[in-house]
């Protein structure tokens, strides 16, 4: 078996093995709290296009690059574009709705709102194809499912109407969700497009695709990204139930996962939730992708300076079933207590990761050669007391293989000579990356590597690293696994 933990030790949890991702947004967007923030180990910065215009964009990416540079610690920058979307029209005054009251949503130009022919109380909405996507029977969510309707008929091809199923109150340009609903709506807008390209002019490093449903979502944003010479990596966020239905042909095709439990658990019945994120979480785990855990993950801690105890464990599983990262949005973009999320993220992760429980078997689909000289890395850094992992990458391949791998506690410390690559190694779970020249000679890499670790203080004297390397053997290359000394 690969998962012998028998060598864990105190030095290894100087090292937090999840990896934190945080949106950013008023609360953050300072230089004194970002300095802080990047300092204090946040791996991935989030800006969130459907709130954010270009002007602001850039100058949070070129801050966020000035203040890495100066501290001397990279972080990566993922930008969530915004995905189709739908939503209700302006109301003049809040619409007061009662259970069983009929009321309609009809496709206008500009999605405005009034009453319809039989005085019944209607809204806008902004999607002209609603009315064929739809059928009698299907249920329609407004406002984060906050209320929820019936569709009991079509009208005329521009009106759909419903029943209400819950009190509430409708307001302007609220989101609506349609369970089941194949919506012919493009993954890729031409707002995504025009914000796509912003990023791309900035260097961001990943661009998050949202409401994805299918590969060639994800296909249409590679070509785009190819076209523009960019090596942004593509993050599929999974939203909806056509998203589940194509998991893994979406998880194949994307590099990145991310289970964005707003959308989804609106979506889905809510006790599918906790299903799907796990079933998602082991899809990616056999196919090497890296997944990211979204969404209310500390939400009170937007107005409270401590997390409730149902969030604490939240967090615990999603490092129990050892998710690359843990994400927060509200909490570091509007919350009070930003730094404080941050802090608490890192605590219960280090935490839980002592204790070394795994939550799967061995990857199923990762195979070849080359992977098996990985598995034997990680099966003698799970055995070595006191041990780390070195390797050396340019694109990232090794690094996301041994991650992908889960190592029971050596942290993975990848030297690449890209400061890209090493942005986007920020993604992976374990991984510790480091920016230096790789030379002809393997040998002397391994070295200078080792000098770098020793001045940094990573390692230390008698501890073990198991190095993963090429080495020169009759004048070819040839993977090598070594364990060495630090002297």
């Amino acid at each position: 078996m690969l998962r012998t933990t028998s060598a864990m030790t105190d030095s290894t949890h100087k090292f937090r093995q999840t990896k934190i991702v945080i949106t950013l947004g008023p609360a953050t967007e300072s230089e004194e709290i970002l300095e802080r923030l990047i300092v204090g180990g946040v791996d991935v910065a989030r800006l969130n296009m459907a709130h954010a215009n270009h002007d602001w964009t850039r100058m949070i990416i070129r801050r966020i690059r000035e203040i890495s540079q100066r501290v001397g610690r990279e972080i990566a920058i993922m930008m969530d574009i915004k995905g189709p979307e739908i939503r209700t029209g302006d109301v003049e005054a809040p619409l007061e709705l009662k259970m069983g009251e009929e009321f309609d949503f009809t496709v206008r130009p500009g999605g405005e709102s009034g009453q319809s022919p039989e005085e019944i109380r209607s809204v806008g909405v902004n999607y002209e194809n609603l009315v064929d996507d739809i059928s009698v029977g299907d249920i329609v969510l407004v406002d984060n499912g906050l209320m929820r309707f019936e569709v009991t008929d079509k009208i005329d091809g521009r009106r759909i109407r419903c029943k209400v199923l819950i009190d509430g109150q409708l307001t302007s340009r609220r989101h609506i969700n349609l369970p089941g609903v194949k919506v012919n709506l493009p993954a890729f807008t031409e707002k995504d497009r025009r914000d796509t390209l912003v990023g791309i002019e900035e260097g961001i490093d990943f661009v998050a695709l949202s409401f994805v449903r299918e590969a060639s979502d994800i296909t249409t944003l590679r070509d785009f990204l190819l076209d523009n010479d960019s090596k942004a990596r593509i993050i599929a966020k999974i939203e909806d139930q056509s998203a589940i239905q194509n998991l893994d042909e979406i998880i194949h095709t994307c590099d990145a996962l991310m289970v964005a439990r707003g959308d989804l658990g609106i979506e889905c019945p809510l006790e599918e939730l906790p299903v799907i994120q796990r079933r998602a979480l082991k899809a990616c785990y056999d196919r090497g992708r890296a997944v990211i855990i979204a969404t209310h993950m500390l939400e009170s801690m937007i107005d409270s300076p401590v997390p409730t105890r149902a969030e604490i464990t939240d967090v615990a599983n999603a490092v129990y079933e050892e998710a690359d990262c843990v994400m927060l949005s509200g909490e570091t973009t509007i919350g009070k207590y930003p730094e404080q999320s941050v802090q608490t993220l890192d605590r219960i992760a280090r935490r839980i990761e002592e204790e070394g429980d795994h939550a799967f078997d061995d990857p199923a689909l990762l195979e070849g050669e080359k992977i098996n000289v990985l598995k034997s890395a990680v099966l003698l850094a799970n055995q070595t007391k006191n041990s780390s992992l070195l390797t050396f990458t340019r694109r990232g391949f090794i690094a996301t293989s041994l991650a992908a791998l889960r190592p029971a506690h050596a942290p993975i410390f990848a030297m690449t000579n890209s400061v890209t690559t090493l942005r986007q190694m920020r993604l992976l779970r374990a991984v510790n990356p480091y920016v230096m020249p790789l030379t002809s000679d393997p040998n002397d890499t391994i070295e200078n590597a080792i000098r770098l670790l020793k001045r940094e203080g990573l390692v230390e004297a008698g501890a073990k690293l198991i190095v993963v390397t090429d080495i020169l053997s009759h004048d070819r290359l040839v993977d090598s696994v070594q364990l060495r000394t630090v002297r």
